[in-house]
């Protein structure tokens, strides 16, 4: 039985649950908002949403960008933020059993105790939950060489649109019995079963020694091109990022973190292979930056350093929304095209009058321009999503996707309709219906419904 102060119904509360932080998506009232605190507690939701004919829409911190956790009509928010507990760190098998609403960086710290790593870092590390990177499938700046999300995601425990629960996955290295049902859940935004646990690969915390290169640049297509032949060159980065004039001047000016000024965008490197093997490699990132036409190269002068201007780029998009709505793309193109996206990108924010800062975890080729419009102004609002659309499409036609990491939300919807095609969209529903026949769970997400 849930207690009361676990249901909140309250104007305050529903407003505040009722959207995450995807500037203009639409939402609509909850009928309320339940905070789990146990498995239980999730599958008796769902159990009366299905016999109530209500809607569930699953929420971790609502740290979203894409509208995933927004509520609509007729429908519970269910938020696992109070589901925070780490069940297991298995350090001699390398993995850990963690509930939903158990925040990233308090994991990272957890296991780090023993030795271990959990590599996934989005940008919103230390205040986004795991059950929300599972949603999504989330990435960050290390993910150009560890991957994302789903290639640590072992098993799950998945409460179904019925209310039932069942284990997916498995705890050893290796397992391909029956279909992939655990890889199916990660990025489907809660769309085919609401996740109440997550066993997760984990791996060494030690073995590496990071070095970190700068280049400052004055083009962004300079910096894109750099990063081009970086990918050409056969060179796989730690991480690879771009931050341009926009976002290094918002966040110097609001964090005072002593960034250098007068470039027009700069390039962040970080190569983390030990010894000789790891000072050739940053070399060779310095000559290509060079080569490219960089304006100045710099290898950080230690580890503190290198995390000062790496909080720079996590910092960006905060820093943004100081100076009013922030629309944010999340496209994905193949790493050669990165230099003639963000061209485009430019292109587009001339066309249309807008301002587009660009943040990118530009390694592999997942861009993030933020196209920032004063409040209160409705033409600007419309010129931005004018720009926002040509950006969407830009990326189609250079053979990149909607959205790397974030997620297709609502505000991917018709990009991911234009992407995926009718046959592809019938598949989606296909799956949909077989685990969701009465389409309570976050409906209207993740792909054209």
């Amino acid at each position: 039985m849930l207690r009361a102060d676990q249901v909140l119904a309250d104007a305050a509360s529903l407003d505040a649950y009722a959207h995450d932080d995807a500037e203009w998506a639409p939402f609509e009232p909850p009928l309320a908002v339940v905070l789990a605190e146990r498995e239980e507690d999730v599958s008796a939701v769902v159990r009366l949403a299905a016999a109530s004919g209500l809607r569930v829409v699953p929420r971790g911190a609502g740290t979203g960008l894409s509208g995933g956790a927004n509520a609509m009509a007729r429908s519970i928010v269910l938020s696992l933020e109070r589901m925070t507990r780490i069940l297991e760190v298995n350090a001699a098998e390398r993995y850990a059993e963690v509930e939903a609403g158990v925040i990233n960086d308090t994991l990272r710290e957890a296991v780090a105790e023993q030795g271990l790593w959990y590599p996934p870092d989005p940008a919103s590390y230390r205040i986004s939950t795991i059950g929300g990177n599972v949603a999504t499938n989330a990435g960050g700046i290390c993910c150009v060489k560890y991957g994302v999300t789903r290639d640590y995601v072992l098993g799950l425990r998945v409460v179904l649109a019925d209310g039932d629960v069942v284990s997916l996955g498995r705890r050893t290295a290796k397992g391909v019995t029956g279909y992939d049902l655990t890889a199916l859940m990660v990025g489907s935004e809660g769309t085919l079963g609401i996740v109440t646990e997550v066993t997760l690969r984990l791996l060494p915390l030690g073995g590496r020694e990071d070095r970190a290169i700068v280049g400052s640049f004055g083009s962004l297509t300079a910096a894109g091109v750099a990063v081009a032949e970086i990918t050409a060159a056969g060179i796989v980065p730690s991480a690879l990022e771009i931050i341009d004039r926009t976002c290094i001047e918002a966040v110097d000016a609001w964090q005072g973190l002593g960034l250098p000024h007068g470039a027009d965008t700069m390039l962040l490197a970080r190569v983390d292979e030990v010894g000789a093997a790891g000072d050739e490699l940053a070399a060779s990132v310095a000559r290509i930056m060079t080569e490219a036409g960089a304006m100045s190269v710099e290898q950080a002068a230690d580890a503190a350093d290198a995390d000062r201007l790496f909080l720079a780029r996590r910092l960006a998009y905060p820093a943004l929304e100081r100076l009013g709505p922030v629309l944010t793309e999340d496209i994905c193109v193949p790493r050669g095209r990165v230099p003639e996206m963000l061209a485009r990108i430019q292109a587009t924010a001339a066309a249309n009058d807008v301002v587009i800062a660009n943040i990118a975890h530009a390694g592999d080729g997942n861009l993030h321009p933020l196209i920032i419009a004063p409040e209160g102004d409705d033409d600007a609002k419309a010129r931005a999503k004018l720009a926002f659309d040509r950006i969407v499409d830009d990326c189609r036609e250079l053979g990149g996707t909607v959205t790397g990491e974030h997620g297709v939300g609502l505000l991917k919807v018709p990009g991911a309709r234009a992407e995926l095609g009718d046959r592809v969209i019938e598949l989606h529903r296909a799956i949909k219906h077989a685990l969701d026949p009465l389409g309570i769970l976050n409906p209207g997400k993740a792909y054209p419904a």
